[in-house]
């Protein structure tokens, strides 16, 4: 068996049908997603699985159910070990990958399988979540977290937030800074930020159409908050990691 002459075949047929992987920063940014515990956007990222499936992904046998069950693999070895580094335990996440490999060893479906893949996704993110919260120690500042992520869009005050929680504006600031470690305001320019990252990536909404969905002032707001906590602006972010052309800006 020759594997430089298969290598090269295989690279010539991929130039011939303009076959173009993943770029590994575009796989690395969806893995990060899913090891942050944003349950909601990984929601809408698996929502397209079935669809796009295929899109970028080489063959890994000529067995069309082995093929994909060979992807799932590599996938949640991949997202088991992102979680691990973001702050899972080692049993928790591997031992949860074993569980999904033998299922998948028993599947002789590829819709089914295909499907897998987003529970599996889904599966991690929620664990990475509620791992996230374990470190909140008070109920009132995980609502207060849910209540931003669920209000992004919106102006928010520390006051609002406080309203809904049916508790006084000053305890919730204090408690809130205490448990987070940063003030309620800085979060939630954090959580649009990381908001933006996954937008930026995963769709084609034009700058300003990210800046105004995620309550932004303006777009010029949205470039200088983004280049300020991540070194970038968010052209130079998505042409990093994204796969669309990215905007001047």
């Amino acid at each position: 068996m020759n594997t430089n002459r298969d290598l090269n075949y295989r690279l010539y047929l991929q130039r011939e049908e303009g076959f173009h992987r993943i770029s590994f920063s575009s796989e690395f940014e969806k893995y990060k997603i899913i090891s942050s515990g944003d349950v909601k956007k990984v929601r809408e990222n698996i929502a397209g699985i079935k669809q796009n499936f295929y899109q970028g992904l080489g063959t890994l046998s000529k067995d069309p159910v082995k093929n994909v069950r060979y992807h799932l693999i590599v996938a949640v070895a991949l997202i088991s070990r992102v979680c691990v580094e973001n702050g899972m335990s080692q049993d928790l996440a591997y031992t949860l990958s074993d569980i999904y490999i033998q299922r998948a060893d028993e599947c002789a479906h590829i819709d089914r399988m295909i499907e897998m893949i987003g529970e599996i996704q889904l599966d991690y993110a929620e664990r990475m979540r509620d791992i996230k919260k374990e470190h909140v120690g008070s109920i009132h500042v995980r609502k207060c977290m849910d209540y931003i992520y669920e209000h992004l869009q919106e102006k928010m005050t520390i006051e609002g937030a406080a309203a809904y929680l049916q508790i006084h504006p000053t305890y919730l600031s204090k408690l809130f800074s205490k448990e987070v470690g940063m003030p309620f305001r800085q979060f939630i320019i954090h959580a649009r930020v990381n908001a933006a990252k996954n937008m930026l990536v995963y769709s084609d909404f034009s700058y300003l159409e990210i800046s105004l969905s995620l309550g932004f002032s303006s777009q010029s707001a949205f470039t200088s908050t983004f280049r300020r906590l991540t070194g970038m602006t968010p052209g130079k972010y998505r042409e990093a990691f994204g796969d669309s052309p990215a905007e001047q800006i």
